[in-house]
């Protein structure tokens, strides 16, 4: 009678742990869909949530689910790239569509508040012209076209040899991983912007500030939560290498850089964020694209060539990423950058193969002109970036 009763109670335990183990994996099934079911929800949540509500699918099971649909073929980009030059002969090309999505990962839409400045009031004797200007290109055998945007071939490298060097892919994988594998850094972290817009600029004004909140700092963290939201693991240093002194600026920007290049042996890509000047006796450019109904301040970006006295003898090879990141910008944001300046010139990029320097705008744009671009930046290269993962 008790053996009886005992497989009664065995029973209905058996029972209820199989009622249990139903319903929980009704439940798993009910969370996971509902997790696809949201926008830009990742198939990381999806496992986060299932393991912190105690859920187990069979085995497989969670890739099934991580599975989803097969991706749509991007749209090929069509639309001409302009990019900036004092003698604007064309206009600039019409937006295409939404921008082709080029990466498995998309960072997803970050909201920044307004940036809070001083604006002072310019006495009439220290006012001088404020020029707003969207850069284009003028016909010249110095322009090598890309798919997007242009190279400016400031050297004696030929033409046809650039061509075939931008054929190649940048020299450098991209991991999987939560590793750093962009530093993003200053060597004249305090470079500043005009405190306003409009057709005058205060001729007195420094355009340096060591403040972080008012300087190329703000940019670099723009850059830096794009990368993030994208998954691509990236240190910002902000770091002011030239404060006090200017002098020997590069020299102690360098040092931060191989630092950080021993520290974390994972970082592929390092960009010297700037912003360039522009001016003609006293008056100022401001350098501008019109993208998405907000103003802009134009890109370029810089790669440096070796004369034969620089040590810096993979030149090319971070040519070849500088045009991978111009094609990328340029074709999310038409109008968004100036030709890539491909010039005697080293900035430290001879440390990686992936060392860049970009000018974001010139003096006479705004601070949040220049982190706008800075957030477009991020954007474009977490997409070329995510593209290239192995």
């Amino acid at each position: 009678m008790r053996t009886h009763l005992r497989r009664k109670k065995r029973l209905r335990s058996l029972q209820r742990i199989f009622a249990a183990l139903a319903a929980a994996a009704g439940i798993a099934g009910c969370a996971a869909a509902l997790f696809y079911s949201l926008p830009g929800i990742s198939g990381y949540m999806v496992k986060a949530g299932l393991i912190s509500a105690g859920f187990a699918l069979p085995e497989g099971g969670l890739a099934v689910l991580e599975g989803g649909a097969e991706p749509e073929e991007p749209p090929a980009e069509s639309a001409e790239a302009s990019a900036p030059e004092p003698e604007p002969s064309a206009e600039a090309p019409e937006p295409s569509e939404e921008p082709a999505e080029s990466s498995p990962v998309e960072a997803a839409e970050t909201s920044y508040p307004p940036i809070e400045v001083s604006v002072p009031e310019v006495a009439e004797e220290n006012r001088a012209a404020l020029v707003h200007k969207t850069y284009t290109v003028s016909p010249s055998n110095i322009y090598i076209p890309l798919e997007n945007g242009y190279i400016k071939n400031c050297t004696g490298i030929s033409n046809a040899d650039v061509k075939a060097q931008i054929e190649n892919p940048p020299y450098f994988t991209i991991e999987d991983t939560d590793a750093p594998q962009v530093l993003i850094m200053h060597t004249h972290t305090t470079e500043s912007y005009v405190p306003f817009t409009g057709d005058y600029y205060d001729r007195t004004m420094s355009f340096r500030s060591t403040d972080n909140s008012q300087n190329m700092a703000v940019v670099g963290d723009r850059i830096a939560s794009e990368l993030e939201a994208a998954g691509i693991g990236v240190i910002h240093d902000a770091t002011q290498h030239d404060y006090p002194s200017y002098n020997g600026a590069y020299d102690r920007s360098r040092k931060t850089v191989e630092q950080y290049l021993a520290e974390y042996p994972s970082i592929k890509v390092v960009l010297d964020i700037h912003r360039d000047a522009i001016a003609s006796g006293d008056q100022v450019y401001s350098a501008e694209a019109e993208i998405d109904g907000k103003t802009a301040a134009q890109v370029m970006i810089i790669s440096g060539c070796d004369d034969g006295s620089m040590e810096y003898p993979d030149y090319m090879k971070n040519l070849s990423f500088a045009a991978a990141l111009q094609n990328q910008l340029e074709g999310d944001w038409p109008t968004l950058t100036r030709p890539v300046l491909f010039d005697y010139r080293q900035y430290n990029q001879q440390l990686t193969t992936g060392s860049l320097l970009i000018e974001v705008g010139s003096h006479g744009n705004t601070l949040e002109q220049a982190a706008y671009s800075g957030e477009l930046i991020g954007k474009s290269l977490g997409r070329l970036l995510n593209g290239m993962k192995q």
